[in-house]
């Protein structure tokens, strides 16, 4: 008997749909600035960083996270003005959530659906449970098409839709009018993905007992916390209990935890530095748009999507950009509605102004 190679092997055992896919890309960013993963570019201060480091000290790594996590939701509700009457689940990072609220609603060939492009993890959780993901196209420029979502939900009637507000990667914030008439219309559970909320100064959670199919999704990953990846869920606790069955054992980590409680102690600090991402929004949407053959997309986030439409187009842009050590996002080839299209977090002042300088240079001289 022929033996058999590990590719034979792999071929024979591994889901056929999940050979076919790559995995999530991290491009290496030492040295350079790093604009293309909508982390906050501020540290913390001195102050923070020493407490967290003496909660650190004090935490005990041998024992697995308590169970109760009843002072952590405390403390997370207060920072970030979650009704009191609205369950809590937390996650390592949005993304397990995300693949949670999934797995337990839906069997294989179930429907999920979003508006197209979204956030990618939509697509993907759907996949990895056997959910049948439906994106539903965006407007030419870059909007909602309400009348096409409709359509879609009333066709496919799905088990999840996921509305991100705004909209990674395009920036957009969808009118309050339409997203109720989503949730109005959807036959089972909307969930509301408001990772980019302070940056929108927007939010439904105020509402949210008043919407009982409909949960917030929210992440610390863009106000300064990428390195936690802490995510939690809001809703109804009926909900939110159904959820917690799948939910992992211990899936969010002592460390994790003992930070996150001290620096929403300080959470005036991560207020001030997304207060400083809103004010640098515009002036650099400004001057991208003041680029030649550069058009810029309304943005609600703390990122700006543009496209580059001359001889010098998005893919060269982008490889132009890498060669002086510059990480931008590149999802031109992500949907045909965002050819030639670079997603660009907003970072320092300083390294704004180098980003610019850069592509500046870049276009002149093509």
């Amino acid at each position: 008997m022929t033996p058999r190679t590990a590719a034979d092997r792999i071929a024979g055992t591994v889901r056929a749909d999940i050979r076919a896919l790559s995995a999530y890309p991290v491009p290496p960013a030492a040295g350079g600035i790093k604009l293309d993963a909508m982390e906050c570019p501020y540290e913390l201060p001195d102050a923070v960083r020493d407490d967290i480091a003496r909660a650190v000290h004090d935490t005990a790594l041998n024992r697995y996270p308590a169970g109760d996590t009843t002072e952590l939701a405390h403390d997370v509700r207060q920072a970030f003005g979650i009704p009191a009457e609205s369950g809590l689940l937390f996650g390592n990072g949005s993304d397990e959530l995300i693949h949670l609220i999934v797995q337990a609603c839906c069997e294989p060939g179930d429907t999920v659906l979003s508006p197209w492009p979204s956030f990618v993890y939509f697509d993907m959780a759907a996949r990895f449970d056997h959910a049948r993901f439906v994106g539903v196209p965006l407007t030419a420029d870059l909007q909602l098409d309400l009348p096409a979502m409709l359509q879609a939900i009333a066709q496919d009637r799905p088990k999840v839709v996921f509305l991100a507000l705004p909209n990674n990667p395009t920036g957009g914030l969808w009118p309050d009018e339409a997203v109720q008439a989503i949730i109005d219309a959807a036959p089972g559970l909307v969930v509301l993905d408001e990772a980019y909320q302070p940056f929108a100064n927007h939010t439904w959670m105020t509402r949210l007992p008043t919407l009982p199919h409909a949960v917030i999704l929210r992440t610390v990953s863009k106000i300064g916390l990428a390195g936690l990846r802490f995510g939690y869920l809001s809703g109804h606790p009926d909900w939110i209990a159904q959820f917690d069955k799948v939910r992992p054992p211990y899936n969010l980590n002592v460390l994790t935890q003992a930070a996150l409680r001290v620096v929403l102690r300080h959470k005036a600090v991560l207020d001030r530095q997304a207060a400083q991402l809103r004010a640098d929004r515009e002036p650099l949407a400004r001057a991208l748009a003041d680029l030649p053959d550069v058009t810029v997309f309304p943005s609600a986030g703390n990122f700006i999507l543009a496209r580059f439409s001359g001889e010098f187009d998005g893919n060269a842009v982008h490889l132009a950009l890498k060669t002086r050590k510059i990480l931008v996002k590149n999802v031109s080839s992500a949907h045909p509605l965002l050819a030639n299209c670079l997603r660009i977090s907003i970072g320092t002042p300083a390294e704004n102004t180098a980003l610019l300088s850069a592509l500046q240079d870049i276009l002149r001289s093509h």
